[in-house]
């Protein structure tokens, strides 16, 4: 990271040949220049530093949004100054707010709407904290008043294997235990024969995931509310189930309406998702909602009185521009709901049409075909007859701009490797055609030309992007 990077000694630009400026100025990129320079030459000296960071489009690792239309970058970019904390300056900024979060409960089939809390986020990483900080603070609650020594124990939550980093900076962060249902070649989802086996009353909850960060798989929501609903008839503090929906949450409504994983299911009582994912808005915005106002503890509301006016808050963060939020209105009312359907279809389309012709290479097993949310996973069916492996693919494809993740899966699993490709809205079937193209040329020369002592072979850590 940046931040730990020991700077190299003397490191500093040279000014831009063609700037209006003198050529054989020094400016260092460690420390602040002595002087001021034009606006022109500060922008040269930092587009050349982004020269070589690749295209945003043909980055297949990222789930994050990579386009969107002119006019709503240039709304963004209007509202760039506002302070979406500013309530009572910018109460119109809240409204929209107000507007997504309704369009959302919507969208998740919340029994009474006005019933619903929620709130925007940075992304679905803080929304996911928000979620987690809820269930501790409901169930320590109702622990102490079921008569349970609440400092006997450390809490918990049950989640798979699969999960993303973000709840395991949850536990550390809130001092919970993260208890884990291992993933397996049978269970590429959460295990729903074995998860209440690590529930007891020390549980606030378990976490289920739409979309699995490593393979983008779904897990069993409606089975999970099945076990939870009987679990609940003897407890002694009722746990309920939060969706980590950062991938799918979003996408599901559009094309997988037959699917009961939202507020139709009892027990589900808060739901996160990122609006930079499949809400198809620039990185920048999550959301997390609760279905009713009971469990959102008011400890974790706070009310602040010195922006014009006392208001509620329960976002960890503060100061934030409200830029992303009115990305995400826009994304609302340009497309509606038939307009999302028609695009997040057509991406699912593409995803799958692209498995088939990885499919038809005849040398890869695949684990995710695309159909539940757009996100490719293949492993080599068998590895030992080809003297490359997924790293190497991964490295010639990033010859032709590709940015691919190769990696290992999570415990129990981690000497499978895999590759993942994400596809998003922005790409198209011109796109689809060059990758496959790509691919082949690739397989093809590792075919013929990769030795038995490639370096590839000995790479079992985890590699890529797994975010």
């Amino acid at each position: 990271m940046l931040y730990f990077k020991k700077p190299i000694k003397d490191e500093n630009y040279g000014t831009p040949n063609l700037a209006v400026f003198s050529a054989d100025n020094k400016l260092p990129k460690n420390k602040l220049n002595k002087e001021s320079i034009p606006s022109e030459v500060a922008y040269r000296l930092i587009k050349d530093e982004l020269i070589d960071e690749g295209n945003a489009r043909q980055n297949l690792a990222t789930f994050c949004q990579t386009y969107m239309e002119p006019e709503a970058t240039k709304l963004m970019s209007e509202c760039l100054a506002i302070n979406a904390i500013d309530k009572s300056e910018y109460p119109k900024m809240t409204e929209v707010e107000n507007y997504c979060v309704n369009i959302i409960a919507d969208l998740w089939h919340a029994p009474d709407e006005t019933k619903v809390l929620g709130t925007s986020t940075v992304g679905s990483s803080e929304a996911c904290m928000l979620g987690g900080m809820a269930m501790k603070f409901k169930w320590r609650k109702e622990a102490e008043a079921a008569g349970i020594d609440v400092k006997a124990k450390k809490p918990n939550f049950v989640i798979s294997s699969g999960f993303q980093v973000c709840w395991e900076k949850f536990c550390v962060y809130w001092d919970i235990e993260m208890r884990l249902v291992p993933l397996d070649e049978q269970h590429m989802s959460l295990n729903m024969e074995t998860v209440m086996d690590y529930v007891d009353d020390y549980t606030i909850g378990i976490v289920g995931i739409l979309g699995i960060t490593y393979t983008g798989k779904f897990d069993d929501i409606k089975t999970l509310d099945k076990l939870v609903e009987e679990y609940n008839k003897t407890a002694k503090v009722k746990i309920g189930i939060h969706v980590d929906g950062a991938s799918g949450a979003m996408f599901a409504p559009f094309v997988h309406p037959e699917i009961k994983w939202d507020f139709q299911l009892k027990n589900v009582r808060s739901i996160s998702t990122s609006g930079h994912k499949y809400g198809l808005v620039y990185p920048g915005v999550g959301w997390v909602l609760w279905r009713d106002q009971e469990f959102l503890p008011k400890e974790l509301i706070f009310y602040v009185n010195y922006l014009g006016g006392e208001q509620p808050t329960m976002a960890i963060n503060f100061s934030r521009s409200g830029s992303q939020i009115i990305g995400q209105y826009y994304i609302f009312m340009r497309y509606g709901f038939e307009g999302l359907k028609l695009v997040q279809t057509h991406t699912h389309d593409l995803a799958v049409s692209i498995t088939k012709e990885i499919e038809n290479m005849g040398i890869f097993e695949i684990y995710n075909d695309g159909d539940n949310i757009p996100v490719i996973c293949y492993r080599l069916k068998n590895p030992e007859n080809h003297k490359w492996t997924l790293y190497e693919l991964a490295d010639r494809l990033a010859m032709k701009g590709w940015q691919v993740p190769a990696y290992t899966l999570p415990e129990n699993l981690q000497t499978t490797v895999i590759q993942r490709y994400v596809i998003r809205a922005d790409f198209s079937a011109a796109l689809r055609d060059a990758l496959v193209q790509d691919m082949k040329m690739a397989i093809d020369y590792l075919e013929k030309n990769t030795h038995e002592d490639t370096a590839g072979k000995t790479k079992l850590g985890k590699q890529g992007f797994t975010h």
